[in-house]
């Protein structure tokens, strides 16, 4: 581990031990069953009910929140009613996702429909957004309004994005009909960029931020949404097995239309990749070297690193805190530096 990823990781867990205890509040406000489910989905529990060791995953969107507020010169506690949020928000969004994509398997353990059933999970997942819609309600008084607007706003764009996602599994590989770059960085922004987007402008609306920072910090998320996209998208199909829990050329195997898959389906001529991407038996590792040889690999890096340096110039424009910024802004260079 590098001194950065050595911050980063207790940024991160810093931000964690600040809004656990509310986020566990919350969730205890739950019928029972739903929060036995929720408090799964967070890892803080085995599928019966026994707590586990464990940290729940990475928490970046919560960190988001309470580092923005604390760069525009609020104290971070500020902004846990919105980093609990957007907890609640992206559990949702998870056990969703899982539902729909039909994983069995998220950080080496069932996922929720898995170990519950399809529709416990999906009341899991309802329970879960209704307590994040309340929670930014009943906010602190004079920016409760603004913060239920921003993320009602984000919810939308999230499922825009998720139904275009989905919307690219049925399209076809070459052609007219392709997914272009453009069109998947435009599902990404809202799948993945809006809830970063989210977090980092509830910081601000909770900080007391006027409405002209709070909308360059939103946009500072969902740059840094779109650079943490690309990683993923590079992890899905090189990330270490060891280390993602998935198999190497996982979305590959599932013929997921990704970034480097995209970019790379754009630059060959040959219609070789297309082809084996089409073929009745995957062949993943083919269709890899096909992908890194096209330029795909790399078209997705530069990507990242280009969007997290818009993330980066917008947070030099708008902060006050100088310690806090720095702090933000080696989080943000540890999302596209990070191996899952």
């Amino acid at each position: 581990m590098t001194v950065s990823e050595d911050s980063a990781v207790g940024t991160l867990g810093r931000c964690r031990a600040l809004v656990l205890p509310a986020l566990r509040e919350a969730v205890g406000r739950l019928d029972p069953w739903a929060g036995r489910m929720t408090a799964y989905a967070f890892g803080w529990t085995d599928a019966a009910g026994n707590a586990v060791p464990g940290d729940g995953g990475k928490g970046m969107r919560q960190a988001l929140a309470l580092l923005t507020a604390q760069a525009l010169g609020a104290p971070a506690e500020a902004a846990v009613p919105g980093a609990v949020a957007v907890e609640l928000v992206h559990g949702f969004s998870l056990v969703h996702d899982d539902v729909m994509d039909g994983d069995e398997r998220r950080r080496h353990r069932d996922t929720v429909w898995k170990a519950y059933g399809v529709g416990a999970a999906v009341l899991a997942g309802d329970a879960m957004l209704g307590l994040a819609m309340d929670t930014l309600a009943n906010a602190t008084p004079g920016t409760g309004p603004a913060a239920v607007r921003l993320l009602s706003r984000a919810l939308l764009d999230l499922a825009n994005g998720q139904a275009a996602d989905l919307a690219f599994e049925g399209r076809p590989w070459s052609g007219p009909g392709a997914v272009g770059v453009d069109e998947y960085l435009a599902m990404a922004a809202g799948k993945t960029g809006s809830l970063l987007g989210c977090a980092a402008g509830l910081g601000a609306v909770l900080a007391g931020a006027p409405s002209e920072t709070v909308a360059a910090v939103t946009g500072m998320g969902r740059e840094l949404g779109l650079a943490f996209q690309a990683v993923d998208d590079l992890l899905g199909i090189w990330g270490d097995p060891e280390v993602t829990g998935k198999p190497v050329h996982n979305d590959l195997r599932r013929r997921k239309k990704t970034l480097p898959v995209v970019a790379a389906l754009a630059a060959d001529r040959s219609g070789r990749l297309a082809t084996l991407l089409g073929a009745p038996v995957p062949r993943p590792a083919e269709a890899a070297a096909l992908i890194r040889e096209a330029g795909g690999r790399a078209f997705a890096a530069e990507r990242a690193a280009r969007h997290l340096d818009a993330a980066l110039r917008t947070l030099d424009r708008v902060t006050v805190d100088p310690v806090a910024a720095a702090e933000l802004a080696g989080l943000a260079e540890f999302v596209v530096a990070r191996t899952h």
